[in-house]
């Protein structure tokens, strides 16, 4: 079964939310602490960008606000 926009479209909202949430700690003077939620934001961006390279091309271009290249080449940085 593939998944389909609603699905990608989820998973980038819930790594976004987590990421906002993560970014809390990214100040923390503990420096695990902060390392480790620099991981996280960075591994969530990461499936923002994987996330956005599988929604059809319909929802894209329905979309043209959206700076979807971008968030899809970030994955790669």
């Amino acid at each position: 079964m593939s998944r389909g926009d609603i699905d990608g479209i989820s998973d980038i909202l819930r790594a976004i939310d987590r990421c906002e949430r993560y970014s809390v700690s990214l100040t923390s003077d503990d420096a695990d602490l902060a390392n480790m939620a620099m991981d996280a934001v960075e591994r969530n961006l990461q499936v923002v960008g994987e996330a956005a390279n599988h929604l059809s091309r319909s929802v894209t271009a329905s979309h043209p606000e959206i700076p979807w290249p971008e968030i899809r080449g970030f994955r790669n940085i």
